[in-house]
């Protein structure tokens, strides 16, 4: 069965770095796209940046532009979100989901496999 696994999350002070990784399972992982999603406390999911399934292609939510970068090893199964310059706004729960395609998808109701998610929290 699909299986996302994310990790890599943690405290960090505003200004710091984080990289989360999700390794995939039970799918062939080259053939689809990947997003990372975030859902902040009382807030609704928010799409955060995406990754076609060749890599070739990433996009960026602009909360999130110049500072996150996604990328992914297939040969690991693994996608990966580089967070720099991290605010208090950052804090979240991060999700990985996959994509029905190869191409990147911004409306989160399209994917049809997500992990349990990691915590990210950014605090002085």
């Amino acid at each position: 069965q699909v299986q996302l696994v994310e990790s890599g999350g943690g405290l960090a002070q505003p200004g710091g770095s984080l990289r989360l990784s999700c390794v995939a399972s039970g799918f062939t992982f080259s053939r689809y796209a990947m997003s990372w999603a975030r859902q902040a406390p009382g807030k609704g999911f928010e799409w955060v940046s995406g990754i076609s399934s060749d890599g070739s292609d990433r996009y960026y939510a602009d909360s999130v532009k110049g500072r996150f970068t996604i990328s992914r090893d297939n040969a690991k199964n693994t996608v990966y979100l580089q967070m720099n310059s991290l605010n208090t706004e950052d804090t979240a729960l991060y999700f990985c989901a996959k994509a029905p395609g190869v191409v990147v998808l911004t409306t989160l109701k399209d994917y049809d496999y997500w992990g349990q998610g990691t915590q990210v929290t950014v605090s002085s």
